[in-house]
């Protein structure tokens, strides 16, 4: 069976329009370079054309018009997400998990004031969730938002921060989207808001974490920020809810169209060059091979659902609990043949040739067990949609199921 993805004639004609702009507007020496940070330079232009596609409608092509995306068609949005990925086109739209939010819990005054910055690109947003004591049991925050007046007066500290950011180049995002216990005599999972929290407010500090996966994460402090109520998103009560739109889409709900695994095809590269062709090494690689191939074929099935507005139920957490085991299992087979030089930095003696995208992936690999929900959650949502658990659960609303995207 042939799983690969067919263009039709109208896609080849969008295909090429699309192909002979980037031409244009990509310079051959703007290319994404290792697997790290972007270079200083390389993250200024990033940020730029990443507004210059914004302000085509290219940048959130599926997304409405009347809010900034480019109320392009399923296939249309497919020819624009490939042929970036083809050229390793950077781009630095932040984090992208606060806009299924908007689109479906945002008023319309909401919707103008921040969906379209973010859909233009204009705006810059990270996720502030996670807190030292609140990661897997999110509901168990201690993060404060207090009325005052026409102001809601948010304190409260989170962890593990980030978004788009350079060598050099820390970006300070436009606002935080925040979850804050709003009435903590309120039942669990009715007491909380969903808040767009400005940084540019002197109580809110961003901390840098230096972490196995990077640089690029925060730690965030708040302290009496001071924010309009057009800046809660949702009623008082509904920040879980509106939290869970949020997190179906990290999971995987909104699924992807990825192209060939860059990492893995270093690695047979590699595998190649070095003429290790054993019976266990090609069974090794192989292996890490058919792990990855299944996930881009669960992300493939997930998008199409998504696109055609289809309700999904365990489909998003499948797709993150095998991108968290797979990966894990990918990394072991890939030092289990290349052995200790995937452990070794671009640029260091006998590194395995592949920018330190093979050392970067062996730490990305452990520290991608925990985002968007554990190993341990994600079989829990699984098992709670598809009833086997002591409760059952329906996946939450998307701009999908809401019928939001164009």
């Amino acid at each position: 069976m042939d799983f690969e993805y067919t263009y039709s004639p109208e896609q080849l004609a969008f295909k090429a329009e699309v192909e002979q702009w980037l031409d244009e507007n990509v310079p051959a020496d703007k290319r994404k370079v290792g697997a790290e940070e972007l270079p200083a330079d390389l993250f200024d232009w990033a940020r730029e054309f990443t507004k210059k596609l914004g302000a085509k409608g290219w940048l959130h092509p599926d997304y409405p018009t009347e809010y900034g995306g480019g109320g392009l068609s399923p296939e249309e949005t497919i020819v624009i997400t490939s042929a970036l990925e083809e050229r390793d086109v950077p781009m630095t739209p932040g984090n992208t998990l606060d806009l299924p939010a908007l689109a479906v819990w945002g008023t319309e005054e909401q919707k103008q004031k921040y969906l379209r910055g973010r859909l233009t690109g204009e705006l810059i947003s990270y996720q502030n969730f996670t807190e030292p004591n609140s990661g897997s049991d999110l509901a168990s925050l201690r993060t404060r938002a207090k009325k005052d007046g026409d102001e809601w007066v948010i304190t409260g500290e989170k962890v593990f921060v980030s978004g788009s950011h350079g060598q050099g180049r820390p970006r300070t995002p436009d606002y935080l989207f925040t979850l804050a216990i709003t009435d903590p005599d309120a039942p669990r999972h009715r007491n909380m808001g969903y808040f767009l929290v400005p940084t540019a407010d002197d109580g809110v500090t961003l901390q840098p974490q230096g972490l196995l996966g990077g640089n690029g994460q925060n730690q965030v402090y708040m302290d009496d920020v001071r924010i309009g109520e057009d800046r809660l998103i949702g009623g008082a009560g509904q920040g879980w809810q509106v939290a869970q739109t949020t997190l179906e889409h990290e999971h995987g709900g909104r699924g992807d169209l990825p192209p060939k695994n860059r990492i893995i095809g270093n690695f047979l590269d590699w595998v190649k060059a070095e003429d290790a062709a054993d019976e266990h090494t090609q069974h090794a690689a192989v292996d890490a091979f058919i792990d990855t191939e299944i996930l881009r074929l669960i992300g493939t099935r997930n998008h199409w659902m998504y696109e055609a507005k289809q309700e999904m139920s365990y489909h998003g957490s499948q797709n993150s609990l095998w991108r968290k085991e797979g990966n894990i299992r990918v990394a072991d087979d890939i030092r289990e043949v290349a052995g200790l030089k995937t452990l070794l930095a671009e640029g260091e003696p006998e590194e395995a040739g592949s920018k330190g995208e093979l050392e970067y992936f062996q730490r990305s690999s452990l520290v991608g067990a925990h985002p968007g929900g554990t190993i341990e959650v994600q079989k829990v949502i699984i098992a709670r949609r598809i009833g086997v658990s002591r409760t059952k659960e329906r996946a939450a609303p998307t701009p999908s199921t809401a019928k939001i995207t164009s």
